[in-house]
């Protein structure tokens, strides 16, 4: 370390490539060694304190490279959205992997990209925090240098991205979207359009003003309330977007939005720091927390997969806004809701009884495998479908939309469980409301497909299930025989996706505009009349998502047998209410003589589908609502401390609804 500081001092010195190497020394063979590469900056930060020579060789070396080169690149490009499409920005990145770019050796952002140029950089630079970086950069003592009377250039820099940033906030800020959803931005003086003259007065003052006491002129504060006023605008944007429906576009642009802002923030507290302190030691820690960002960033400039991630997020939090609408009618507060719900579930159990015996009908008729399979589709999807219309509730539907209203609970927090207790309570409401909906289902889907087959027995004067064909029923429900939790695991996926398809044409509806549409033909009224089609055209608006994720989910169900098939694969699915309607018709096809162990097998294998039904399709939707809304320390010890305490204090809470409402 010392020979390379020690050569910076020479006249012929190549600043970049003697930094570069190093950043090599301290580079662990291991990009998640935090540790080692901790140790070599804190060998590092002592050799500095130690040499006066070799700290001035390091500070006039970076000095030398921030006069020298440009910052624009660095600090509008690097971690913000690019403004191209999917597709273009992911075979721009993938030529990049193939043909690295030619590197502008005019720009900062090119010494970066030279010097962190690996790319598991960015886990031991965030790793070894900010404290290492804070010692690092204190041990170099820019308060040594004299300050000087004109403004530096790498000031100057900085406001010219702060003018580049300026005009792109107020550019994004103006999109047709927003304007439709924000309309006051067209009529009176909007903050994106604010923002940007005041920016304009900030950056022409500053440069007058240097060195001197901070003024009116030079203040920020104007131009920060702007800021909160456009987070403001956006938050709200987003408010509307999730009743009235958005676009992929439009939530690209929020994020992006946002993302402009937060530079912006970030650039005007260094030089806020810069202006109150001349030794520049106030903007130690700005810095630092910008430069760990940009060096992630920048080590993650081609990454593929970061970018199909941002942009799933960015699908899923347009999908999710909804969905976390619709999950609040599964979550009962009060005892009337409560037995609402469970009502709600014995209406789905008795649709379930049937569409149970009916599929075994179809199996019976010993039809092809596609022929089946669509029948299998239609006999789970329109039944689902009924069950909707008849007010019913399917239990394993649940999950996919209360997780989106935990997510979005979160959310509101800022990201953060601020509020513990509400959310462990929020949390048992849920569980509660999903076991009686379980119940529900089970409770009428057994009595009423065994009571179904009897009738059918009786009258046709033949068994409806087979002693062969219950026995095998039994053992396809039971945890030990063939792979039913594996299965049950797949019909967790369906309902999880099904879940996402409500959402999404939950969106559709909302965003384009369905009962408006439809009532603007003329055909249905003629045939109808004006107060049905007005009836029909409010039904679809606010039910399109739930018929859709209904049918959908049920041709997953009757497709998953078929999927298998063509793939050589022996994979099916368990659904806990169909596998309790199963075990009901076995039951009474084996008459007097059941196998009490085996049923007793089976009863325990409806309760481990139940339960894998649920786990699964709630932790893939709750991990995409939290992706979705960048919730990256959702403190899960602490929620899971909080539910284990409630779960001892007040048990009841997880299955019983309180004794009265709650105020």
């Amino acid at each position: 370390m010392e020979q390379l500081l020690s050569e910076l001092a020479s006249p012929d010195a190549h600043p970049t490539r003697l930094l570069t190497q190093l950043i090599d020394v301290i580079r662990p063979a291991d990009a998640h060694d935090v540790d080692s590469a901790r140790r070599q900056m804190a060998a590092l930060s002592e050799i500095l304190r130690r040499r006066s020579d070799l700290r001035t060789n390091l500070r006039d070396a970076l000095t030398r490279l921030a006069q020298t080169h440009r910052h624009i690149e660095l600090y509008t490009v690097t971690g913000i959205l690019p403004n191209s499409g999917f597709v273009a920005e992911a075979l721009h990145r993938i030529g990049h992997k193939i043909l690295p770019e030619v590197l502008d050796r005019g720009l900062l952002r090119t010494v970066l990209r030279r010097m962190y140029h690996q790319p598991g950089d960015r886990h031991w630079v965030s790793g070894v925090g900010e404290e290492a970086w804070l010692e690092l950069i204190s041990a170099m003592h820019f308060d040594e240098v004299p300050p000087s009377a004109t403004m530096p250039a790498a000031v100057a820099e900085i406001l010219r991205s702060l003018r580049v940033l300026s005009y792109w906030i107020a550019a994004c800020g103006m999109e047709p979207e927003l304007l439709r959803l924000e309309p006051a931005l067209e009529t009176y003086e909007s903050p994106f359009v604010a923002q940007s003259l005041e920016m304009t007065a900030y950056i022409a003052a500053t440069p007058e003003h240097w060195g001197k006491p901070v003024s009116g002129e030079t203040d920020d504060r104007q131009l920060r309330v702007l800021f909160s006023q456009c987070q403001e605008v956006i938050g709200r944007v987003r408010k509307k977007a999730a009743n009235d429906g958005t676009s992929i576009r439009l939530t690209y642009h929020l994020q992006r939005l946002r993302q402009l802002l937060r530079r912006g923030e970030q650039l005007l507290d260094i030089l806020a720091a810069l202006q109150s302190d001349r030794t520049s030691v106030a903007a130690y820690p700005p810095i630092v927390r910008l430069a760990i960002q940009l060096i992630c960033d920048e080590c993650l400039r081609d990454n593929l997969r970061r970018h199909v991630r941002q942009n799933t997020e960015l699908i899923a939090l347009r999908v999710t806004d909804n969905a976390s609408h619709r999950g609040d009618h599964y979550i009962t507060d009060t005892p009337r809701e409560y037995w609402s719900m469970a009502r709600s579930a014995m209406i789905g159990g008795c649709v379930i009884a049937f569409m149970a015996c009916l599929k075994l009908v179809l199996v019976e008729t010993h039809m092809p495998p596609l022929t089946g399979a669509i029948l299998f589709c239609l006999n789970y999807g329109l039944g689902f479908c009924l069950i909707h219309l008849l007010h019913g509730t399917v239990s394993t539907k649940q999950p996919a939309m209360t997780a989106n209203t935990i997510a979005a609970s979160i959310e509101e927090s800022g990201g953060k469980l601020r509020n513990i207790e509400v959310m462990s309570d929020l949390i048992a409401r849920t569980c509660r409301s999903q076991m009686v909906a379980i119940l529900g289902n089970i409770c009428i889907a057994i009595p009423l497909a065994a009571l179904i087959a009897l009738t059918i027995s009786t009258l046709s004067g033949r068994p409806f299930a087979s002693p062969e064909e219950a026995l095998y029923l039994l053992e396809a429900q039971s945890p030990v025989h063939g792979g039913a939790l594996f299965y049950a695991a797949i019909a967790g996926v369906c309902l999880f996706i099904s879940g996402l398809i409500s959402g999404y044409y939950d969106n559709y509806a909302a965003y384009n505009r369905i009962p408006e549409r439809i009532l603007q033909l003329d055909w249905p009224k003629r045939l109808f009349g004006e107060s049905r089609r007005r009836r029909f055209a409010t039904y679809l608006g606010d039910n399109l998502g739930a018929l859709a994720g209904n049918f959908l989910f049920g041709v997953l169900l009757g497709g998953v047998t078929l999927f298998g098939l063509l793939l050589g694969l022996p994979i099916d699915i368990r659904h806990v209410a169909f596998s309790s309607a199963f075990v009901g018709i076995a039951v009474v096809g084996l008459g007097s003589s059941p196998d009490l162990w085996l049923l007793f097998w089976a009863a325990l294998g409806v309760a481990a589908i139940g339960f894998i039904n649920l786990a699964v399709s709630f932790a893939l939707a709750l991990e995409v609502a939290l992706r979705s809304r960048q919730i990256s320390d959702p403190q899960w010890k602490t929620l899971a401390r909080s539910l284990m305490d409630h779960l001892l204090r007040q048990p009841m809470d997880f299955f019983l609804p309180p004794r009265k409402a709650p105020d």
